[in-house]
């Protein structure tokens, strides 16, 4: 659980593009299947020569057949999970693939698995070359406007990505694009995996519109794949109502949101955890809009939900106390606030251990309440505490500790120690001047 954050974490996929998704960990298998010179799967025992064939043509079907026992050696290996075992017959379907020219679609193939084994191991570094060969050879072998050359575009755009590499990412995922576009119709579900990838990219840039033009297209296209009011749908919702909540258009994420809320009421009975991660973000883009009463609803009732499928002391349940007291705390409802925020620095200090740092989170939320009554002799060792924590965790750069110091020295300014708030001040300023990103105001993780 991160701090500062502004929504419980929640991870949904959408499930229309799986007809692109592999059997293995690469190349789909439909490639695999065509690879032998005669069009048929050849046969996994090398054969002997007969009195009609050519020591060469005996040779060429053992080296096939050898290729394709190392492919599904590798499949197999990595289906159990010995990525290690993986990787070595991929490395040798790879030399038997090489035997077959460089244009060879086995070659890709092979090349494409094994950039996936080892991709799925955490070796970029390894990977990165193994799908740039790959493409290189399919770009080579087959037409320009080849669906398995969009999808391999995508594979190595994806591994970009894993790697943080945006910009490297963002034209070979326009690549693929356009060449399914061509290839599918541009109102192809396969269309819908891309269209989101590039469109979170352009949202991570800061180019909203952009990237509001491709969520709105990729969900269009979902609806028209499989209904308006499909569970399936929901994730597509979820990705362009928070691209709206970023861009500050608030009332059109609230109804993408209350949307979602419906579908999911009606779709997922049981799956409590998400439908509250939908009304807890639903209260948060209310209360951006000073609409608290409507905020609160939707933040008990996501907390109601959450200790009911949860238990009362999860850490979700931490974090939809934090921001039901945040709300309190704005309306200056100070003592519905304060247990709330003590029940939520209670949870964490069990589940995540005093000095993690959304400890140190909490213990700032619940200072800056009591400082906001002024109680400062309450505020002043918990503000403490949060700084040590901060100092502990991260180190003496983090921006999270200069937005606590910045925040304890308003309570050292307000009890008359202008000298000590000035060395606090001053440190905060040098961790800022460092660069460092920090969330909006620096105190909470709540709205």
């Amino acid at each position: 659980m991160s701090p500062f954050r502004t929504a419980l974490a929640l991870a949904v996929a959408f499930s229309l593009a799986a007809a692109r998704t592999s059997a293995g960990p690469g190349v789909t298998r439909s490639a695999a299947r065509s690879a032998s010179p005669a069009g048929t799967r050849p046969s996994a025992t090398s054969p002997s020569p007969t009195s009609g064939q050519s020591s060469a043509q005996a040779s060429s079907q053992a080296d096939a057949a050898s290729y394709t026992l190392h492919l599904d050696a590798g499949r197999s290996a990595y289906a159990r999970g010995d990525f290690d075992e993986a990787d070595r017959m991929f490395r040798l379907a790879v030399q038997d693939a090489e035997k077959f020219g460089q244009k060879d679609i086995r070659l890709a193939e092979s090349l494409g698995e094994l950039a996936a084994v080892r991709e799925k191991r955490g070796d970029y570094a390894q990977a990165e070359p193994a799908y740039r060969r790959a493409l290189a050879v399919e770009q080579a072998a087959l037409p320009a406007d080849s669906p398995q050359i969009a999808v391999m575009l995508e594979k190595l755009a994806s591994l970009y990505l894993l790697e943080h590499k945006d910009s490297k990412a963002a034209p070979l995922l326009v690549r693929s694009l356009a060449i399914l576009e061509k290839s599918l119709g541009a109102e192809h579900p396969n269309l819908m995996l891309t269209t989101d990838k590039l469109a979170k990219i352009y949202q991570q840039q800061g180019r909203y519109a952009d990237a509001e033009k491709l969520f709105a297209r990729s969900l269009h296209i979902g609806e028209k794949a499989v209904g308006a009011d499909s569970a399936r749908l929901a994730p597509s919702l979820r990705k362009l109502a928070a691209l709206y909540d970023e861009e500050g258009k608030y009332a059109d994420a609230e109804a993408l949101y209350k949307r979602i809320v419906a579908i999911e009421e009606t779709g997922k009975q049981g799956d409590y955890p998400t439908l509250a991660t939908t009304l807890n973000n639903l209260g948060m883009v209310c209360y951006k809009q000073e609409k608290y009463a409507d905020a609160e609803q939707y933040y008990k009732r996501s907390l109601e939900l959450l200790e009911k499928s949860l238990g009362p002391s999860h850490s979700d349940v931490a974090s939809s106390l934090n921001n039901l007291a945040a709300l309190y705390e704005t309306q200056e409802r100070y003592a519905e606030a304060e247990p709330l925020y003590k029940r939520s620095l209670a949870i964490l200090e069990k589940v995540l251990g005093k000095d993690h740092p959304d400890v140190a989170t909490d213990l700032n939320n619940l200072a800056a309440l009591y400082f906001r009554q002024g109680s400062y002799d309450q505020a002043e060792p918990l503000y403490k505490r949060s700084l040590a924590i901060w100092e502990k965790a991260r180190g003496p750069a983090n921006p999270n500790l200069a937005t606590a110091l910045e925040n304890y020295s308003l309570l050292l300014r307000r009890t008359g120690r202008d000298a000590e708030a000035e060395k606090m001040e001053a440190r905060a300023k040098a961790i800022r001047s460092r660069g460092a990103a920090v969330g909006p105001a620096g105190k909470k993780r709540s709205p």
